[in-house]
């Protein structure tokens, strides 16, 4: 079953009198339940790749279905909705709300859809911060925290909805490689368990290890597809 269809996206950003293609006419079909990862040069176009996915920016063109429903057309009222029901995020830069302890910030998904029980949703949110070895600071602020905390932090909350798509962006660049190795192996968990499609932007072996397979973007196009088999495919335009 198709996750992800992408079709001729084009990303144009206007600079004064010139123009970026940040992305140019990617074709692209997702699997739902692949672990992949997406590599590419300083300014190939993987972080607008990721956003467009992610649906915190609209492509200037082509075409984006998400688990067969065609999102161009929609209002921003409907493409946030969307976004908040079937999407989560692990950004670089955690995106953790300082006046939240480590609970309340990873529980804060759940409360916004307003889909389950009080008692589920402290359930499930304990059980993801154990799962991330934060057992003990759940009462903690970011502030009191370390950046691999935090990130963490960030991963706990990204899981914790169990969505269609998880999006990340270097998800182990500030861990240790034994709680990277944790982290890792709790995602591919998850995606094999709930069937939860990954895709990651990384240069971390660790992490492509453990892919499906791997999406490579130079200057705005997609070049290539490696399965994990060795196998390439052609991909781009």
């Amino acid at each position: 079953m198709t996750a992800l269809h992408l079709e001729k996206i084009t990303k144009v950003y206007t600079k004064g009198e010139s123009e970026v293609r940040a992305l140019d006419g990617v074709n692209l079909d997702i699997e739902a339940g692949e672990f992949l990862t997406v590599v590419g040069p300083s300014g190939s176009g993987k972080t607008t790749f990721l956003n467009i996915l992610g649906c915190l920016d609209s492509p200037t063109d082509g075409r984006i279905v998400y688990d067969g429903k065609e999102l161009r057309g929609l209002s921003e009222k409907e493409r946030s909705a969307y976004r908040r029901d079937r999407i989560s995020f692990v950004f670089q830069s955690y995106n953790l709300i300082p006046v939240l302890t480590v609970r309340e910030n990873v529980e804060l998904p759940l409360l916004i859809e307003r889909k389950l029980a009080p008692a589920e949703i402290r359930r499930r949110t304990e059980e993801i911060i154990s799962a991330v070895g934060l057992a003990g600071k759940e009462n903690r602020y970011p502030r009191e925290l370390s950046g691999g905390q935090e990130q963490r932090v960030a991963i706990a909350r990204a899981l914790v909805k169990e969505p269609l798509v998880i999006l990340a962006d270097e998800p182990t660049a500030n861990l240790d490689s034994q709680t990277g190795g944790t982290i890792i192996e709790l995602m591919k968990e998850m995606n094999q368990r709930q069937g939860t499609t990954f895709i990651f932007s990384t240069h971390d072996p660790k992490v492509m290890s453990h892919a499906s397979a791997v999406i490579r973007i130079a200057d705005g196009e997609l070049v290539g597809r490696e399965e994990l088999n060795g196998a390439a495919s052609a991909g781009g335009r």
